[in-house]
Protein backbone atom coordinates (compact mmCIF):
# COMPACT_ATOMS: atom_id res chain seq x y z
CA UNK A 1 0.00 0.00 0.00
CA UNK A 2 1.13 3.71 -1.24
CA UNK A 3 2.19 5.45 2.06
CA UNK A 4 -0.86 7.72 1.26
CA UNK A 5 -3.81 5.68 -0.09
CA UNK A 6 -6.38 5.34 2.09
CA UNK A 7 -8.32 3.65 -0.34
CA UNK A 8 -9.10 0.99 1.88
CA UNK A 9 -11.29 3.27 4.78
CA UNK A 10 -14.37 2.78 5.06
CA UNK A 11 -14.71 5.95 6.84
CA UNK A 12 -14.98 9.42 5.34
CA UNK A 13 -11.44 10.59 3.78
CA UNK A 14 -10.36 13.93 5.00
CA UNK A 15 -7.66 15.98 2.41
CA UNK A 16 -4.26 16.78 4.60
CA UNK A 17 -4.62 20.67 4.86
CA UNK A 18 -1.37 22.90 3.61
CA UNK A 19 -1.07 23.67 7.29
CA UNK A 20 -0.37 20.25 8.01
CA UNK A 21 1.69 19.47 5.59
CA UNK A 22 4.07 22.81 5.84
CA UNK A 23 4.15 21.95 10.03
CA UNK A 24 4.97 18.48 9.56
CA UNK A 25 7.91 19.55 6.97
CA UNK A 26 9.13 21.95 8.83
CA UNK A 27 9.28 20.23 11.78
CA UNK A 28 10.67 17.23 9.77
CA UNK A 29 7.65 14.92 10.85
CA UNK A 30 6.52 14.25 7.63
CA UNK A 31 8.12 11.01 7.31
CA UNK A 32 6.75 9.62 10.71
CA UNK A 33 3.28 10.66 9.53
CA UNK A 34 3.34 8.32 6.89
CA UNK A 35 4.41 5.72 8.50
CA UNK A 36 1.64 5.58 10.54
CA UNK A 37 -1.43 3.45 9.11
CA UNK A 38 -3.76 4.95 6.80
CA UNK A 39 -6.45 5.68 9.41
CA UNK A 40 -4.55 7.16 11.82
CA UNK A 41 -3.49 9.66 9.03
CA UNK A 42 -6.82 9.87 8.55
CA UNK A 43 -8.23 10.38 12.10
CA UNK A 44 -5.64 13.29 13.05
CA UNK A 45 -6.53 15.57 9.72
CA UNK A 46 -10.31 14.97 10.54
CA UNK A 47 -10.03 15.54 14.45
CA UNK A 48 -7.31 18.71 13.61
CA UNK A 49 -9.85 20.21 10.76
CA UNK A 50 -13.11 19.41 12.93
CA UNK A 51 -12.28 22.20 15.06
CA UNK A 52 -14.14 24.83 14.90
CA UNK A 53 -11.41 28.01 16.40
CA UNK A 54 -7.86 28.24 15.04
CA UNK A 55 -6.51 27.87 18.21
CA UNK A 56 -8.26 24.82 18.74
CA UNK A 57 -6.73 23.54 15.43
CA UNK A 58 -3.45 24.64 16.46
CA UNK A 59 -3.13 23.11 19.74
CA UNK A 60 -4.81 19.51 18.05
CA UNK A 61 -1.87 19.87 15.36
CA UNK A 62 0.57 20.71 18.17
CA UNK A 63 -0.46 17.25 19.87
CA UNK A 64 -0.30 15.43 16.56
CA UNK A 65 3.25 16.68 16.29
CA UNK A 66 4.39 15.58 19.67
CA UNK A 67 2.70 12.01 19.50
CA UNK A 68 4.79 11.73 16.20
CA UNK A 69 8.00 13.03 17.16
CA UNK A 70 7.97 10.99 21.04
CA UNK A 71 6.17 7.84 19.27
CA UNK A 72 4.25 4.89 20.69
CA UNK A 73 1.71 7.06 21.62
CA UNK A 74 -1.82 7.83 19.07
CA UNK A 75 -4.31 10.24 20.67
CA UNK A 76 -3.05 9.82 23.85
CA UNK A 77 -3.41 6.25 24.37
CA UNK A 78 -0.35 3.76 24.00
CA UNK A 79 0.61 2.81 20.45
CA UNK A 80 3.38 -0.13 20.34
CA UNK A 81 4.24 -0.09 16.71
CA UNK A 82 5.07 3.47 16.68
CA UNK A 83 7.41 3.06 19.42
CA UNK A 84 10.62 4.93 18.96
CA UNK A 85 13.87 2.45 19.63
Amino acid sequence: MAKNDKSNLERDIHPIPEFVTDALERESLIDAYYERPAYQQNDYIGWINSAKRDETKQKRLEQMLDELRRGGVYMKMEHPPSRKS
